[in-house]
C-alpha cells in the first residue's frame, strides 16, 4: 500500500468522539474492505448482550452478580431508583469527607491539617488509583502527596514509611479490600497501624476504609472509630472500580478533578454505546484485536503512550485487559485457553528498549500507539523551531512508520491532551472495548478464578510452612525427611523452600549440602 492509498484509508477508517478530542486510527490494523461487514452479526449480538449487562442482567453467571461501572458515571441507569441514589449519596459522601480534610474539619490527631494520603489495596484496588494519582497529580497543586502501598514486601511497606518520615502524624490512610480479608492488604494495614502506635499515635483517628458493607474491614473500621467508611458494591469488580470509591476517595483526597474524570467517562460511554461500530471506537478496538490475535490471543498488545503521565496506563491495562480475558473455559464449558498478553511503558522511552525488537525481531505483537497533541511543559525551542515536544511526536509518528513498514499492525489513539476528562475517557474506552470483546470470543469477562486458585496454593503454602517450622528440632534434617515427618511426602519441594526463606530470615538454620536434597534443617 503506498502513501496515497494508506492516507485515503486513514481518513475513511477514523473514528472520532469530537465531544472528548479522541479519536481512534486503525488503518494500519490490516483488515480488509469486507472485515467490518463481515463482522456485523457477532457484534450485532455483543451490542445487545452489553445492553442487557446495561439494564442489570447478572452478566457474572458464575457468581451471579450484576456488573454496574458504567452506573458509576451514569446513576440515573442503574436498575432501580434505591441503587440510583445509592450511588449518588455515596459520591456526594465522598467528595464532603474530602473538603472536611482539606479544609481541616476532619483533621489528625496532633496536626492541624492533613497533608500526606497513604492508600493501601492490590490490583484493582491500587492499579487504578496510582494510574490517576500520577496520570493527574502536580506536586505543587495537590491538597494532599499520595503515597501507595499495594504488596505484602516487608521491604517495599517499609520504603514507603520511610518516605513518609516524620509526616506519619499528618498522612490520612485509606485502606481498600472488598472482602476485608485480602492478606496483602490487611498485612500493610498491620505493618503502618503499628508504625502509628510506635509513633504514639491512635490509629484511627488516621484511618478511612473503603470495603464491602458487613466485611471484616468494615466491622474493625466501625469497631474501632475510624474516620470514615465508603462502600465497595459487590456488582464491581476490582479492575472495573477506579469510577468507584476505590478511585474516588483517593483522587479527591489529592485534590484531582474526579468530577471531570467521571465527566469523561460517561461521555465515552454514550460514544461507545453506538451501534454503528465504524463510528464506536470500543467497538473497532475490540475488532482490531480480535482480527490481529485470530479471535484466540495469538498475539500480544504493546501499550505505547507518548506521555509520561501515561506511564502507569499499560500497568492498569494488564489487569483490565488480562484478568478480564485471561479464560481457560468460555460460558459453555469448553476448553478454549483465551487472553490477550498486554505490555508497554512509555515513549519514547520503549525505542531505547524493545522497539528494536518489535521492529526487526518476532511478529507475535500489534501496538496500540497513545498520542497527546499539546506538549505541556515550557516549550523551549531546542532547535530553531523545534520543542522536545516535537521530538516527542517525531519518535512517535516515526516508530510507526517504522512499524508498518515491516508489516507490524498498530493502532493509534489521539488525545487532545492529559487531563482529568481524557483519562476518564480512556478507562471507559477500554473497559467497554474489553466487554465486547469477551463477548465475541465467548467468555466471562468479570470472574478472576484462576485468582482464586492461586490465593488457595498460597494459604496451602502457609499451612506447611507452619507445620514444616514446628517439626525443626535441633537434629539436623532434610526436606525429604521433614516432610516425610509430616505425612506428606510430596511436599519436600515446598517445604524446602519454605526453610529456605526462613533460614534466610533468622528463623531456622540451614546447613547448605551439594544439593538441596542433601542440605539440612534445624531449630534456631
Amino acid at each position: 500500500m503506498n502513501a496515497s492509498e494508506l492516507w485515503k484509508r486513514f481518513q475513511a477508517s477514523l473514528c472520532q468522539v469530537p465531544a472528548l478530542d479522541v479519536s481512534l486510527d486503525v488503518s494500519r490494523m490490516g483488515f480488509d474492505d469486507g472485515f467490518l461487514e463481515r463482522m456485523q452479526p457477532a457484534f450485532e449480538k455483543a451490542f445487545a448482550a452489553m445492553e442487557e449487562l446495561e439494564k442489570g442482567a447478572i452478566a457474572n453467571p458464575d457468581e451471579n452478580r450484576m456488573v454496574g461501572h458504567y452506573w458509576l458515571r451514569a446513576p440515573e441507569l442503574a436498575p432501580s431508583p434505591e441503587l440510583s441514589a445509592e450511588i449518588a449519596a455515596t459520591l456526594d459522601a465522598i467528595a464532603a469527607f474530602a473538603a472536611q480534610v482539606h479544609d481541616g474539619a476532619v483533621k489528625p490527631q496532633r496536626k492541624p491539617r492533613f497533608t500526606r494520603l497513604l492508600s493501601i489495596g492490590i490490583g484493582g484496588s491500587a492499579l487504578g488509583p496510582m494510574f490517576v494519582a500520577d496520570a493527574l497529580g502536580d506536586p505543587n497543586a495537590d491538597k494532599l502527596q499520595p503515597h501507595f502501598i499495594d504488596n505484602t514486601d516487608p521491604d517495599g511497606i517499609a520504603r514507603e514509611l520511610e518516605r513518609i518520615g516524620d509526616r506519619l502524624d499528618e498522612t490520612l490512610v485509606v485502606v481498600m479490600s472488598k472482602s476485608g480479608g485480602t492478606p496483602e492488604t490487611r498485612n500493610g494495614m498491620l505493618v503502618v497501624a503499628e508504625a502509628y502506635r510506635e509513633a504514639g499515635l491512635d490509629f484511627a483517628r488516621h484511618a478511612t476504609a473503603v470495603t464491602g458493607e458487613g466485611s471484616k474491614l468494615d466491622q474493625a473500621a466501625t469497631r474501632e472509630g475510624w474516620l470514615a467508611r465508603f462502600p465497595m458494591w459487590d456488582w464491581v469488580g476490582g479492575r472495573t472500580s477506579v469510577t468507584s470509591a476505590v478511585g474516588l476517595v483517593p483522587g479527591l483526597l489529592q485534590g484531582l478533578d474526579m468530577k471531570a474524570l467521571l465527566d469523561g467517562a460517561a461521555e465515552m460511554d454514550r460514544a461507545t454505546r453506538s451501534r454503528d461500530a465504524a463510528r464506536n471506537p470500543a467497538a473497532m478496538l475490540a475488532l482490531t484485536w480480535y482480527l490481529a490475535t485470530d479471535g484466540r490471543g495469538a498475539k500480544d498488545m504493546v501499550v505505547l503512550p507518548y506521555k509520561d503521565r501515561l506511564l502507569l496506563f499499560s500497568r492498569y491495562l494488564q489487569q483490565l485487559v488480562m484478568e478480564s480475558l485471561g479464560k481457560r473455559l468460555d460460558l459453555e464449558g469448553n476448553r478454549v485457553d483465551q487472553g490477550i498478553s498486554v505490555y508497554g511503558n512509555k515513549g519514547s522511552t520503549d525505542q531505547h528498549a524493545y522497539v528494536q525488537q518489535l521492529r526487526d525481531g518476532v511478529d507475535n505483537f500489534f501496538a496500540t500507539f497513545i498520542r497527546v497533541l499539546e506538549d505541556g511543559g515550557a516549550g523551549m525551542e531546542v532547535e530553531p523551531g523545534v520543542t522536545p515536544g516535537d521530538y516527542l511526536h517525531g519518535f512517535l509518528l516515526g516508530t510507526r512508520e517504522a512499524l508498518f513498514a515491516n508489516d507490524r499492525r498498530s493502532a493509534t489513539i489521539t488525545v487532545a491532551r492529559v487531563d482529568a476528562r481524557t483519562v476518564g475517557a480512556l478507562i471507559a474506552l477500554f473497559e467497554r472495548a474489553v466487554g465486547l470483546y469477551a463477548i465475541l470470543v465467548g467468555v466471562n469477562a468479570y470472574h478472576q478464578p484462576g485468582v482464586e486458585a492461586g490465593k488457595k496454593a498460597a494459604a496451602s503454602v502457609l499451612e506447611v510452612q507452619e507445620k514444616a517450622l514446628a517439626a525443626l528440632s535441633a537434629t539436623p534434617r532434610t526436606a525429604d525427611q521433614i516432610a516425610e515427618a509430616l505425612g506428606d511426602r510430596d511436599s519436600a519441594e515446598t517445604v524446602y523452600l519454605v526453610l529456605e526463606h526462613l533460614a534466610a530470615n533468622g528463623r531456622a538454620h540451614i546447613t547448605p549440602g551439594a544439593n538441596p536434597g542433601l542440605t539440612t534443617f534445624q531449630a534456631v
